[in-house]
């Protein structure tokens, strides 16, 4: 009986020092494990032995099992799209270490920690700051989700630059290049693009490097990553915002086409048709102006959301023709006819007043 429970005894000892091998080579081996990730990935990981103090996991009050249990119950599901909370873990020359919460921590490329150009990490991000992230990508083979903050700020400016476009708003941008083409400029980060017949300004192009100009949106486009500007369109809304119908300006021939020609009135364009040049038939506009010819017109339309004005000469003539006969005789009573002019659309407005009333009270 003392025998056998001396052998049970002896039996016992030995299996626990069997247990015992095999769990501190199992915890070698893991360990062997986790540093050849680290050197092959050059990036520190959130569960690495050296970020965590030294602890005695027998004496936790749990057992291995236990904690990879609790592993799994407080793992997420991450997907590609999703935003999530994250606190900055470690800054690192290529991206960033992300603790979300994950088994492993996430990377951040260093090309997507903003949608602007930063010279390092540490311009956008501090150790320990915590923030929403954008999920790129699905787990790697070693379990590690790629995020991005370039991606919430890109959305964002999507959302920002079609709200100002539904305000109908005007910006001011710098110019950061010209090509051949037009001007580049950046909105909310975004690059922006104004084509040259969309530049209302006296410098050539390539002058326009480092200059603010107002703007207006023409084309706001995320699906096709197209964002169109003006700044034609803003000078003619903040010009117009001085004028009126019926008003006399002097402005300067800039352009003859077939059709009219365009006036220069104060650094923004109008356009004079050949139908509104005089109330005799003209073949072509050339007949009558030439280009840098100065001369009063009058504004008989504003179109702020087309960024139009429309002139007149033939409204100035004292008598039909006198465009063609005797140009100064125009410009020199333009002033007289404008305000006969206004009187004329002051009258119609009455008059379709008083006819909208009639018809009110009739029904």
């Amino acid at each position: 009986m003392i025998e056998n429970s001396s052998q049970t005894v002896q039996e016992i000892s030995d299996e626990k020092e069997i247990e015992n091998s095999t769990v501190e080579k199992n915890i070698s081996e893991t360990q062997k494990e986790e540093d050849l990730s680290f050197e092959a990935k050059d990036i520190p990981s959130a569960d690495s032995s050296s970020s965590r103090r030294s602890s005695d996991l027998d004496s936790a009050g749990f057992t291995q099992e236990d904690f990879a249990s609790l592993l799994g119950k407080y793992d997420y599901n991450f997907k590609p799209g999703d935003l999530v909370k994250g606190t900055v873990f470690a800054l690192e020359p290529k991206g960033a270490m992300i603790d979300i919460g994950a088994k492993t921590a996430a990377f951040m490329p260093m090309q997507e920690v903003s949608i602007n150009r930063v010279e390092g990490l540490s311009d956008v991000l501090q150790p320990s700051e915590s923030r929403e992230f954008f999920i790129m990508s699905e787990e790697n083979e070693d379990g590690q989700l790629a995020l991005s903050i370039r991606r919430i700020e890109y959305q964002r400016a999507w959302e920002r630059v079609r709200q100002l476009q539904k305000e109908d708003a005007t910006i001011y941008s710098e110019v950061f290049a010209t090509n051949r083409g037009g001007a580049l400029v950046r909105v909310e980060g975004l690059r922006g693009f104004i084509p040259g017949s969309h530049i209302s300004a006296r410098k050539i192009k390539d002058d326009l490097e480092g200059e603010y100009l107002p703007l207006k949106f023409l084309e706001v486009d995320e699906e096709r990553n197209r964002l169109v500007l003006s700044h034609r369109r803003a000078l003619v809304e903040k010009k117009m915002n001085r004028l009126e119908v019926g008003e006399v300006v002097i402005g300067n021939v800039k352009g003859i086409k077939p059709y009219g020609a365009f006036i220069d009135i104060g650094g923004v364009s109008g356009l004079l048709h050949i139908s509104e040049i005089s109330h005799e038939h003209i073949e072509t506009p050339h007949n009558v102006l030439n280009v840098n010819d100065q001369m009063k017109v009058m504004i008989i339309d504003l179109d702020s959301e087309r960024g139009r004005i429309s002139l007149s000469t033939k409204a100035l003539e004292p008598e039909p023709g006198d465009m063609l006969t005797d140009p100064q005789k125009v410009f020199d009573k333009a002033e007289e006819m404008a305000a006969k002019y206004k009187q004329m659309l002051l009258e119609q407005t009455d008059e379709n007043e008083e006819k909208v009333t009639a018809l009110s009270e009739s029904e």
